[in-house]
């Protein structure tokens, strides 16, 4: 809860003390008199009404009216502007207590910290409660806001009070309690913004509630500003309430926020005024010259003996005369030179911003490029993505790392000018910063792993893909043809008709084909195998593979069930069967399988050989040589059935059966149709030879491949590591003189340029590599990736090295320090400067020790030191680098423009005036540098200042930042 602590040391202005910060318990209990309590509540009262009134409605008794809560959510929706969860419009009392807590949950949400300020209290009408939370409300959404000079806001105010307040007499605002007694300090704040209100010549301290009772009538009457306060109760009282006049004050400073004060030097020129504000302009500085009597002066000369204090008296004048075009001339030139400065410096900015800008906008139209790895691609899609992302790679990228490298230097230059000048560091617009560009660069660079190899592993998965569709297109097209007409017989009536041989030689069919039907499982479980992998694979035409699958299960069950309905319709007649042709039923069991044996050889004989090893490829050609290895047995096989063949023929032939007898009644295969297989066989096994020494070269190729690339990678490596060792090794320094660190480095940089035709034979291979689908080489420990990092990493190296190296150049001859000292200095810090990342407290200690900056053991020594950090690491940061210290140690005999040089500057060319005129710039400024300054001077407020005159303070702590 807040201060409602009674009385307070005088002196208890305390800057930086956060007045939004709720006081402990003990604080504010009991503690709040009568009669603060009553003024309290009258200010606290007029301050709500003040807004419930834009509401239509207002308060009388503060800690009666709020107890249903339903005025303070409406008080806070109308400061806030934002809308608060619906009131409960119940009169019970926990209805009055959800209310109260909504609004307090609501103030929390603001961030404003509540202690023991609970919902029943405000309820129960606890007057200190209810004081207490609106002078929450009222530092939260009046008082909080203040800002002056980033101060807190209590200190703001007074700031801005004390500030308004200065040129007047009898005012001298230091609190918010007895400063505002005698009425004076409130008079002084309208006649500041608005002096036809009121003369503050004619008060007098001594009438105090005239000139409260004056202000607060002229604020709540013209400044719609309520009256918070009586007269009697500030004039009358030993202590006024601080947080009443805090609040009545609030509101004239949002009332005169942004108010401009024009009239105020004309309505002071009417009204007396302190001696102390408007005082008469110094006489020009050569007006005393014109009292020298010219007659004197030539009575003297020609006296034969001219006395010698009159002579000296006149070369005076041309003394002070000439002294004074000198001086007129170098502050001159000094306003030339740091304008030059401070242009150049505004084209650096300008060019960081273009840069940054461009930068930023092609790496957003990259990312979501290379952070799209959606799977729904085509294969030629896939493909083209592949080539699009190696265009990028190739001549999209690399301009960009040398713009990013150019744009750091540009920004590290920058800050280094500003800060070796006085100014204020550059800060680029929102977004801008180097560690905004460096983190979108990461996300860049972030998004661009792995991408590669993913795009590759995604045109493998649908190579893949199309590889397994048509394989299961093949094998339906196989099990189709052997499925066709199989049910039509299997629910032929044949047998009816048929005699007894005719009848057995059915049965035995059948048998044949319940073979071939078990033959034939395997491949119908290979063909639902293959539609389960390709629905989990996400094969696009997924619809298309499920239904055909589908067709052939369901055909094949009712194969299942029409071969047993038949095979028992057999049985039954075969009770009446005798006659066996043993013959034809050989020729069935032997033509069957090896049908089956010849159809799964050819399938395999006609497979696609995709493989990317040697191991996979010398399986296949292994696989093949056992394949051919039993080629032997089949063409026994082959001959067996043959010779059965021909002996049935020879029986119908001999025996002079019917020729309709040749037909094998126990299997549809023909003697043709083996020969034919049989012959395809043949005719495959060498076709496949050939396509596996070709797949075995290809192979060989892509080994020597990785060989080739082993060989220059582990070359190209160690150069990278060593080249970037040499660099680390010269930005440590200890190596001679910066000038020679740079040549050095720029040797490096010739070197490392030379070498690049390296690098790029590297990325030929590497490309031939994956277009051979070549993803792995366990012959290097350097990939391709790798390689390009240490590549960017060495040249990004030396840029930022010779950037550094050029910035203590520029600091170490603009702060008049010898290269020897900058060495020692160097030395010393990267000795103690042991992880690289700048000096802590006990290493800047052992560091300053070293170099002999006196710094005592004990106390004394610590609080050196403290203020050492105070100027080193005002951020407070932890770490101190290395031209933080070179500035400080160097500041002594720093010899640089400063803000009252270039105002002293001005002040000798306008002839000590506290303004300058166009005339007098374009007579001592050269013409672009008077343009300059007229351009960016405001006019001067000086009543005796000419029409068209400029403020040329104003504009000289503007260049610095001020």
């Amino acid at each position: 809860m807040v201060d409602y602590y009674a009385s307070q040391p005088a002196q208890f202005y305390q800057p930086g003390y956060d007045y939004t910060q709720q006081e402990e318990e003990w604080d504010r209990e009991g503690l709040l008199d009568p009669m603060w309590e009553k003024q309290q509540k009258k200010t606290f009262t007029a301050w709500c009404n003040s807004h419930l009134r834009k509401a239509g409605t207002s308060i009388e008794v503060i800690e009666e009216d709020f107890r249903n809560g339903l005025k303070l959510m409406l008080l806070l929706e109308v400061i806030s502007g934002e809308p608060l969860p619906r009131p409960d419009r119940g009169k019970m009392r926990f209805h009055k207590i959800a209310n109260v807590n909504k609004a307090i949950e609501y103030i929390e949400r603001k961030g404003v910290k509540l202690v023991s300020i609970g919902a029943e209290e405000i309820v129960d009408g606890n007057v200190k409660m209810t004081l207490g939370l609106i002078w929450t409300i009222i530092l939260r959404f009046a008082i909080q806001d203040i800002n002056v000079e980033e101060m807190s806001a209590r200190d703001g105010l007074l700031l801005w009070c004390q500030r308004k307040t200065a040129p007047y007499n009898n005012v001298n605002v230091q609190n918010f309690h007895n400063s505002w007694k005698d009425g004076l300090a409130f008079c002084a704040l309208i006649h500041r913004h608005r002096p036809d209100l009121l003369d503050y010549s004619q008060l007098h301290k001594g009438d105090p509630i005239h000139n409260l009772n004056l202000a607060f009538d002229i604020a709540e009457k013209h400044l719609d500003i309520p009256r918070m306060l009586d007269a009697e109760d500030l004039a009358f009282v030993a202590r006024p309430d601080e947080k009443s006049i805090m609040t009545y004050v609030s509101a004239f400073y949002h009332a005169f926020r942004g108010h401009p004060e024009k009239g105020q030097i004309e309505n002071r020129a009417k009204t007396p005024q302190p001696a102390r504000l408007i005082q008469p302009p110094p006489p020009p500085e050569r007006d005393w010259r014109k009292e020298v009597r010219f007659e004197s002066m030539k009575r003297y000369m020609v006296n034969s003996h001219p006395d010698e204090k009159a002579v000296m008296t006149y070369v005076s004048c041309y003394y002070h005369y000439f002294s004074g075009m000198r001086q007129a001339e170098a502050a001159a030139n000094r306003i030339s030179r740091v304008l030059d400065f401070n242009r150049e410096n505004e084209k650096m900015m300008q060019e960081y911003e273009t840069m940054a800008s461009d930068l930023l906008a092609w790496i957003n139209r990259w990312l979501p490029w290379l952070s799209n790895r959606s799977t729904d691609d085509t294969l030629p899609v896939a493909k083209q993505r592949l080539e699009d992302y190696r265009n990028y790679r190739r001549h999209e990228k690399p301009p960009r790392v040398e713009q990013k490298a150019k744009l750091e230097t540009l920004f590290n230059t920058l800050q280094t000018r500003l800060r070796l000048t006085g100014r204020p560091p550059f800060m680029p617009k929102e977004g801008h910063l180097v560690k905004d560009i460096n983190a979108a660069w990461g996300r860049l660079e972030d998004s661009e792993k792995g991408f590669e190899e993913w795009l590759l592993s995604e045109i493998m998965r649908l190579e893949r893909l199309e590889h397994l569709a048509e394989k299961f297109r093949r094998k339906c097209a196989l099990h189709e043809e052997w499925s066709h007409g199989k049910e039509e017989a299997l629910r032929s009536h044949d047998w009816k008709s048929s005699g007894l041989y005719q009848i057995k030689a059915l049965r035995k069919r059948h048998e044949a084909f319940e073979s071939d039907l078990g033959a034939h499982q395997d491949r119908v479980e290979q063909i639902a195998a293959i539609a389960r992998e390709l629905a989990n694979l996400r094969y696009p035409g997924i619809a298309e593979v499920n239904a055909r699958c589908q067709q052939i299960c369901s055909q094949w069950d009712r194969l299942g069930q029409l071969s047993g309905q038949r095979r028992q319709t057999l049985e039954e007649a075969e009770r009446v069967a005798e006659r066996l042709d043993a013959l034809y039923l050989d020729f069935a069991k032997r033509a069957a399988p090896f049908n089956n044996w010849m159809d799964g050889a050819r399938e395999d004989l006609a497979d696609m050989v995709i493989v990317h090893e040697m191991r996979e490829i010398e399986e296949l050609v292994a696989a093949h040589d056992q394949f051919k290895a039993t080629l032997g047995d089949a063409d026994r096989e082959f001959s067996s059935i043959a010779t059965i063949e021909q002996e049935i023929e020879h029986l119908v032939t001999s025996n002079g059966l019917d020729r309709s007898l040749l037909r094998n009644p126990y299997t549809d295969l023909h003697a043709s149709e083996i020969r034919r297989k049989w012959a395809e066989v043949q005719q495959a096994v060498p076709r496949r030879d050939g396509q596996l020494q070709a797949e075995l070269r290809r192979q060989q190729n892509n080994e020597r491949l990785r060989e080739l690339f082993a060989q220059k990678a582990n070359n190209v490596g160690p150069w990278l590591e060593r080249q970037i060792e040499q660099v680390l090794a010269i930005g440590m320094g200890g190596r001679g003189s910066l000038e020679n660190a740079i040549s050095q480095l720029n040797q490096l940089h010739q070197q490392s340029l030379g070498y690049k035709p390296n690098l790029d034979e590297l990325e030929r291979i590497h490309q031939e590599m994956q277009e051979n689908f070549v993803f792995e080489n366990r012959k290097s420990r350097y990939s391709m990736e790798s390689l390009r990092v240490g590549w960017e990493s060495l040249i990004t190296s030396i840029n930022k090295t010779v950037n550094e190296c050029e910035n203590q150049i520029l600091t170490r001859d603009s702060k008049g320090i010898t290269e020897e000292q900058l060495n020692e200095y160097k030395q010393s810090f990267n000795h103690f400067d042991k992880d690289r990342a700048g000096l802590d407290q006990e290493q800047l200690r052992a560091f300053l020790l070293s170099i002999g900056y006196p710094i005592r053991p004990g106390r004394e020594g610590d609080g050196e030191l403290s203020r050492v950090l105070s100027i080193l690491d005002p951020n407070r940061m932890g770490r101190v680098p290395f031209e933080a210290i070179l500035a400080f140690l160097t500041k002594e005999n720093q010899d640089q423009d400063t803000v009252d040089q270039m105002v002293e500057s001005f002040k000798i060319l306008a002839a000590g005036k506290s303004f300058i005129t166009a005339d007098e710039l374009r007579r001592e400024l050269p013409s672009e540098q008077a343009t300059y300054c007229m351009q960016r001077m405001a006019p001067s407020r000086d009543p005796q200042a000419p029409p068209g005159a400029f403020d040329y303070v104003t504009f000289s702590r503007a260049l610095y930042g001020q």
